[in-house]
Formats: structure tokens, sequence, C-alpha cells
């Protein structure tokens, strides 16, 4: 068992460290100088300097890449070569415990990414020819019914088959409270069979299911580095040289070599190779936590720089959904509740979207249904059945004329308003009378309004494409307070526009489908809906909302923002403090002990201080979650 656990780098790193810093300490205590005929200290030396000594060499001869680690190797050999064993094993021991930080702030970051990838299933079961075996997901075809038991998650995007289901989304949704799914349902893959087992149909393999979408993001993560990491890695490696010439010309002045070697311990570059990557992935790491995938180090860089952002319209500011947002009673005897009943006591046998938006509502609001007859449906146009001997007719406008159900204008006051916004009428008849009418349109998004007004407060503009009407576009405009507003787009105007504005304005594009692909490609930078957006929309985007929710848009700026002003802070602290370190140097206050000392505290500091980003954690605050009606009747 020790032995296995020896083999793992992270774990036998931690133990190289602690033997160590043991060993450092009685070096230090002089406790062992007569018991041993060598200085304790080149056990230090032995498991923490011996491997940067080797990398440095291997960099150096196969990569011509003269990077940080040859400057410590060069300190390290120096205070060697002049009998100062305790400071070349505590330069050793603190580049160490740097290398563990960073090592251990990175496997912080990961644990929400792995935990996504543990969402996925190795194994299904499957229906064939009324025989039920397991499967691997891998073998799961477009077509093939598959059988969901309790407690199971869901492999593959599908279609449920079963009259019901209850699902947990907690994982891919942040959905609390559980979700009741009615016969043909899109079940998404990650998803959670909270109750009895249901039948689906797979409409996607597995690597082109939802879940497996993001985890394939979640594998890219950090990959990538961010221009201000390339930036600080090209100063460390000016750093090598400018940290030999100090040493040389400070021994050949003073003639004292042991300062010269002191420069090189202290003038060491482990802050811009050690603390601005951890930076980074601290950053990333928090965001994962909030349900946001970014995708790289150098999309992070790209967030912190923005000032403009395009969102699309429909899935992205608004939900995407139709909901019923008005009910209106023309008929003095007829109530609200009573209409609502009326017709979805109807449309409870309809398989249209429409018929299912009603009786989804009054089945939301307990409004207890009819007993009816007769049921008849004119696909595309509206249903008709009896109810308690009178024959009711809902449906479209073309539905009632073709009835021969007369429409008065004076009754209709409010329609044409609701048209030009983009809703959809279903009008109520009963005996040939028009008796009233339901509107319904897509929702804002609960949160929308009060991410804009943080984005505006953060100084970033929003502005509206979208390839509706500009009627509609203005009315969801006018609802959210966006002033600019681009509408009846193809997704070549989208990329257009964002070309012409991207000459004076860093913008992000934030869409969920496949016309969204192009514009959030040309955008500075592109953020997509995880949950609905589609597959190429979201393998073209810099991040992703695995929870579809608008509040994480300012939070991901915010932290983008906060991870490089947290970067340029380390960076500036270490080239100051290791300024100060080489004038001691320089002048004798440190020798190669003390020097170390000096030295490693600030880089140390500048680690710990970029882990702390992953816990900055400054709430969000939304509003109501009931996605908001567009309309001002209730």
């Amino acid at each position: 068992m020790f032995r296995s656990w020896i083999v793992r780098v992270e774990k036998r790193n931690v133990l190289f460290v602690i033997f160590s810093a043991c060993a450092l300490i009685l070096s230090l205590s002089g406790c062992l100088q007569h018991l041993l005929p060598f200085d304790i200290a080149w056990l230090a030396i032995l498991l923490c300097g011996i491997p940067i000594i080797i990398g440095a060499a291997q960099a150096l001869i196969l990569f011509h890449d003269i990077k940080a680690d040859v400057l410590v190797s060069i300190a390290l050999i120096a205070s060697i070569c002049i009998g100062q064993y305790f400071a070349a094993g505590e330069v050793a021991l603190i580049m160490a415990i740097g290398t563990l930080l960073e090592d251990a702030t990175a496997h912080i970051t990961q644990k929400s990414i792995k935990k996504l990838i543990q969402l996925v299933p190795q194994t299904a079961h499957i229906r064939k020819n009324g025989q039920e075996e397991q499967v691997p997901i891998s073998t799961i075809r477009p077509g093939d019914t598959l059988v969901i038991l309790s407690g199971e998650t869901i492999p593959v995007d599908g279609i449920l088959l079963s009259k019901q289901a209850t699902l947990d989304q907690a994982a891919m949704t942040g959905e609390s409270l559980p979700m009741n799914m009615i016969a043909g349902d899109t079940l998404m893959s990650g998803t959670i069979n909270a109750a009895n087992p249901f039948e689906i149909q797979a409409t996607k393999i597995d690597k082109d299911s939802a879940l497996q979408r993001i985890v394939h993001l979640a594998k890219k993560v950090g990959t990538n580095k961010a221009p201000i990491v390339k930036s600080a890695d090209k100063l460390a490696t000016w750093a090598v040289w400018i940290a030999l010439a100090i040493a040389v010309i400070t021994g050949i002045i003073t003639q004292n070599w042991i300062r010269a070697v002191t420069v090189l311990v202290v003038f060491c570059p482990c802050a811009f190779v050690l603390a601005t990557p951890t930076a980074i992935m601290a950053g990333i790491g928090n965001a994962s936590r909030k349900g946001i995938l970014i995708r790289s180090g150098e999309s992070l860089e790209r967030f912190s720089k923005i000032s403009m952002i395009a969102f699309d319209k429909t899935g992205t500011l608004t939900t995407g959904k139709l909901s019923v947002s008005i009910i209106q009673s023309i008929d003095k005897t007829l109530t609200r509740d009573k209409l609502l009943s009326l017709a979805a006591s109807v449309e409870a046998y309809s398989e249209h979207p429409l018929g299912k938006a009603i009786y989804a509502t009054a089945k939301a609001q307990q409004i207890p249904l009819l007993k009816i007859q007769r049921f008849q449906n004119d696909v595309g146009a509206g249903v008709h059945a009896f109810v308690s001997n009178q024959e009711v007719f809902i449906g479209n406008l073309q539905f009632l004329h073709a009835n021969h159900i007369p429409c008065e204008e004076t009754d209709l006051s409010d329609v044409m308003r609701y048209n030009r916004a983009g809703a959809i009428i279903v009008y109520i008849a009963i005996e040939h009378r028009l008796v009233g009418y339901i509107v319904l349109s897509d929702t804002l998004r609960p949160e929308a309004k009060t991410a804009l007004t943080q984005l505006k407060n953060m100084g970033i503009h929003p502005i509206l494409l979208t390839g509706d009407r500009r009627a509609v576009a203005e009315h969801v405009a006018e609802h959210l307070e966006i002033r600019d507003i681009f509408a009846e787009l193809m997704p070549e105007d989208k990329m257009k526009i964002i070309k012409q504005l991207e000459v004076k304005e860093h913008l992000c594009m934030i869409g969920d489908g496949i016309n969204d692909t192009l514009a959030l490609r040309s955008a500075f930078a592109g953020v997509s809906m995880g949950n609905i957006g589609s597959d190429i929309a979201v393998e073209s985007s810099d991040a992703v909302l695995v929870h579809d929710s608008l509040e994480n848009i300012p939070a991901l700026f915010a932290l983008s923002t906060t991870a490089i002003k947290k970067i340029r802070q380390n960076i500036l602290f270490s080239m100051l403090w290791n300024l100060l370190a080489i004038l001691f140097s320089v002048t004798g206050l440190l020798v190669p002990t003390t020097g170390a000392l000096m030295h490693n505290f600030g880089s140390v500091a500048v680690v710990i201080n970029s882990a702390l980003l992953f816990f900055n954690n400054k709430p969000i605050n939304s509003e109501s979650q009931t996605p908001n009606s567009l309309f001002s009747k209730t």
C-alpha cells in the first residue's frame, strides 16, 4: 500500500518536502554535525533540488528553453560550490513548496469539473425485442429504447416514451426542485430519475449528448496560455540573463563571491512562472463552481477587457418557451378561471405545443377540468369538442372564420398590439360565438433585467442582435432598457455588425443557437448557453453557462477582471520584492541562507494570494425567479 502511495507524483512530492524540511531543521540546529560525515541539508538538495536541475537541463538541451528553473539550478550549484549547503537545500525546498501550492490550487479548481465528468454513466439498460439488457453507452444509437431505473442518470439525450417522469436536474441546470415531465418531452443526459422507472427513445449518441458536450469542453479548460502568462514567461527568460550579469559584476567588484551567489538566489523569477498560472487556474476554477466553464486562460483574459456585450434574444434573454401571458374573457358570464378551465379541458387532448402550454397553466394553477366529448383536431388550425352539450372551438383566427364564427373588432381591440409584439393568440368560441382569447408568448428570463443592470454598472454596454421582427425586438428591448437594437438579421448579418462594432469596442457575444455560431466566432469573446445551446454554438464559445443563468454573466466579467488584476499585483509585488532583495545582497546585508528565505517568502506569498482567488465568492443578487411576462395584463 505504501509503495503504491509513493508512486503517485503528488503524494511522493509531499513526502519529499516533509523529509527535506526535517533535514533543514536538523542542519540549522547542528545537532547531527558530529554524528554524520556530511551536512544533513544534502537530503533536501537530493530530494527537491535534483529534480529541478534535471528538468532545467532537459528544457535547455532538448528545447533550448531558458526558464526560471535554469536560474534556480545555477543558484543551487553555486551555493553547493561555496559550501552553502543549507542555502541550496532551502532554495530547493521553497521551490518544491511553491510547486505543491500550485498543484494543490490546480487540484481544487478541477474538482467541480471532475464531478461533472463523474456524472457520465458507463452503461445503460436497453430494450430490444421485449428483452432488457445492460450495454455500454458507446453502443447506443438514435432510435434505441432505453429503460431508466430509479436513481439512474440518463446516459444520452432522448424523448420520453412513458406517460410521465420526475427528474432531478440539479447537476445540469441548478434546479433544486424535481421536474415533472410528460410523454414527448425532451430529456437531457446527466439528469437523474427521481421517481419510478421510465422509458426514453435515444435521439443522440453518447458523445453528442448534452452532458458529454459539456464534459468535452471541461477537459479543454485551461489548456491555452493567456497573453499575460506568455509575457511573464518571456520576462522570466530575460531575468536569467540579467541575474547572471548582476551576479558576475557584483563578484568582480566586491571580490566576494558569496554576495554573487546570494544575488542568484534572490533573483530566481519564481513568481513570474508560478503565481501567474496559479491565478489563471484559480479564476477558471472559481468560475466552474458557479456553473461557468471557461475554455482557457486566454479566454479569461479576453473577458477582462470586454466593454460591449451583444445578446441574442430567443433562448438567451428569453426562456425560449411559450407560456400563457394573458387570459381575456369578453363574455361577462365567463370569469378568467372558467375560460381557462374550458380551454384546458379541450386542449388536454391536444398534442400541439400551444395546447400543452394552456393545459400546463391550468394544471399549475389547480384549475379543475371539465368532461368533454367528441374531441376533434384540425391539425395546424385548432380543436373543437363538446362540453356540457355545447360545442367549443379553440384555434387561430382562420379556424374561427372557417367555422363561420364572427369576430367583432371591438372585441379584439388589444389583439393587434399583442400580435405586433410577437405573441400568439388562441381564440375561444362557444356555439359559434367568440367568448375570449388566450395570449401566449415567450417570457423574459427572470434574472435578465438584474443581469443587464449589473453589466451597465460595470461599464459594459448591452446591445440586442436578433433575427426576429423589429417590433418584437423593440418590445423586449423596452422591458430590458436596451437602447441599441439590430433586428431581422441573418447569421452573416450578425457577424458583419460585430466586426463593425469591434473597430472601437471589445465585444462579447451571448447566444445559444446554430444561427449564433458565426457571431460567437467573430466576436472578441463568446459565451453560449450550455443547457439549451446547440453543439456548434458551444464549441464556438470561449465560455459556457452550464446552468443557463444570465446572472452568471456579470460574475464572469467581474471574476476575469479580478484574476488579471491579481496577476498584475503579483508580478509588481515580486519585482519590487526581488529588487529590494538584490540591493540587500549586493551590499552584503543578505547571505545565501537569508537571501533564500527573503526571496522565497515573496514567491510563496504571491502563490497564496492567487489561490485566494478561488474562494472569492461575492454574492450576485437576483430578482424573482418567476419568468417575467412581456405583457402588462395578467
